[in-house]
């Protein structure tokens, strides 16, 4: 059945998702940290949580002027 597939995809998808959630609690600490982004920080925020994998790596490429 269905959930077959789903526990047999957990070890897969589980360190995925604890990647992103690494991912992403970086990010927003390293937001705080940042004197000036690009761009307003709450729309940082929105981005880092709501686009998952892709929020975070935007925001280090360019959000952050200390990074670089």
């Amino acid at each position: 059945g269905e959930m077959t597939e789903i526990t047999e995809l957990l070890p897969i998808i589980a360190p995925i998702i604890i990647i992103q959630f690494l991912l992403m609690i970086v990010a927003l600490i390293s937001l705080t940290k940042t004197e000036h982004t690009n761009g307003p920080k709450i729309m940082w925020v929105l981005l880092i949580l709501f686009l998952g994998f892709i929020g975070p790596i935007l925001f280090f490429i360019i959000g952050g002027d200390n990074i670089r």
